[in-house]
């Protein structure tokens, strides 16, 4: 199942749980307004990739509140010694994201249903005192190693007093349930207090909820350096663009010299008609040389991957898996068939610019750390380059209301369309259409469509 949200104000995340297939394939098409008439002139493919398209991967599980690392973990945080384990901190960061990834997955699970059971709330409650209770057991002797485990449980507390607070603020509660918001809300604030136990924060840092927030983030990304794969990037096509920049103008070159040459031969000595022709030769040359060269490319490259990525365990330094990358903007006719039918085009959409991304990968999960089989993709979309040109106005609109017309201003909306296809290596697809709300400055409302 794919799953895209709001990230910020201006992007989008895009997450993908790679089963245990080692091949994939991820089309995205975005169908972008025909009135803001982006092209590749007004967007670049490759400015877009650049700055609009970011992509990692990290190891995942399908166990959801159980980490797979957890009894190799309690193991060693129990033996520690004063020879610290070169590898605790790979293994702390792996049980701190599976609890994290657990614990977001859960609380999304209860806030689709719309339904609050009591079974599933006692549980969610018991799992994660459990696992924080097996965590905070044994605290390793090295100092260094001892404040890595700091701010891991720092930030797993953290975590876990918004997922509740956002449960008890979210969920519907009936009024026989009311209990359930109440208990949440207990153990949220017991484990705030925790942290002004330990002295995780600054007392300043817990008034300042953007400064707490922020040292979070960061924690977050202390977590997941670990385990998320380092991607290294090549673009495709460079050396075969300079033997086809070096061949055309040697082509090129040769055409104007042998029409000099034949000029010579007519008008004879050099006369201001020769120097007239010549100047119209090389003029000539320089005004279709880069225009040849131009088609000839996008002929030579139309289809053809544009980057290729490494994926190397940032532990191990193995390479465990290869990824290509597309980018184009396609014509509506040149679209498959089943992507048409999800877009579910009519006359007006087809005057939609269709910018096509492209991901096949191959993983090696016998290269995998033990005990992990699978992957997490996540793909943020910057919208900010397609946001630039769109209409910041706004206009007016009435209606009645108790016998009396009323204006109000509107702003200028517009509605983008993500036709998302994952492809498994066993041939199972996943097809699903987003509509994405947005006007000049922000991302309104993202939503599956039917």
């Amino acid at each position: 199942m794919i799953r895209l949200e709001r990230k910020d104000e201006q992007t989008l995340k895009l997450t993908r749980e790679l089963g245990e297939a080692a091949e994939h394939r991820l089309d995205l098409y975005l169908f972008i307004p025909g009135e803001l008439n982006v092209d590749a002139q007004i967007i670049p493919e490759q400015e877009f990739y650049l700055q609009g398209i970011f992509v990692n991967r990290t190891y995942s599980s399908r166990a959801q509140l159980a980490p797979l690392v957890q009894s190799r973990l309690i193991s060693r945080s129990a033996t520690q010694s004063d020879r610290p384990d070169p590898k605790y901190r790979l293994s702390l960061s792996l049980y701190a994201y599976q609890y994290v990834i657990a614990i977001e997955a859960a609380g999304r699970n209860l806030l689709s249903t719309g339904e609050v059971s009591r079974e599933e709330i006692g549980e969610l409650l018991e799992l994660t005192s459990t696992i924080l209770k097996r965590l905070r057991r044994n605290v390793p002797k090295d100092s260094g190693l001892s404040r890595y485990h700091v701010n891991i449980d720092n930030y797993l507390s953290w975590q876990t007093e918004q997922q509740l607070l956002m449960l008890a603020a979210r969920l519907p509660f009936a009024d026989d349930q009311q209990d359930l918001r109440d208990i949440l809300v207990k153990v949220a604030k017991r484990e705030h207090q925790y942290r002004d136990e330990q002295k995780y924060n600054s007392s300043v840092v817990n008034d300042d909820s953007t400064r707490m927030s922020n040292k979070m983030r960061l924690l977050r990304r202390l977590i997941e350096y670990p385990i998320t794969f380092k991607r290294k990037t090549q673009e495709l096509g460079v050396g075969e663009q300079r033997w086809l920049k070096a061949t055309v103008a040697a082509v090129v070159m040769t055409l104007v010299s042998f029409l000099l040459f034949e000029s010579r031969l007519i008008l004879g000595d050099i006369t201001a008609m020769f120097l007239l022709v010549a100047a119209l030769l090389y003029g000539a040359r320089e005004f279709f040389r880069d225009d040849i060269r131009q088609k000839i490319w996008l002929w030579l490259r139309k289809g053809r991957p544009k980057w290729k990525h490494t994926y190397v365990d940032v532990n191990s330094e193995q390479t465990i898996g290869r990824s290509l990358e597309w980018l184009d903007y396609m014509p509506y006719e040149e679209l498959p068939e089943e992507i048409r039918k999800a877009r579910k085009g009519s006359a007006p959409q087809r005057g939609e610019t269709v910018l096509h991304y492209r991901n096949d990968s191959k993983m090696l999960p016998t290269r995998f750390l033990s005990g992990y089989v699978e992957t997490r993709e996540s793909i943020v979309l910057d919208l900010d380059l397609i946001m630039r040109v769109m209409n910041p106005s706004s206009h007016s609109v009435y209606r009645v209301s108790d016998n009396e017309v009323v204006e109000e201003n509107v702003e200028k909306r517009y509605v983008l369309n993500l036709v998302v296809r994952d492809v498994e290596g066993d041939g199972r697809v996943i097809l699903q259409r987003f509509r994405i709300v947005v006007n000049h400055a922000r991302i309104i409302d993202v939503e599956l469509s039917e």
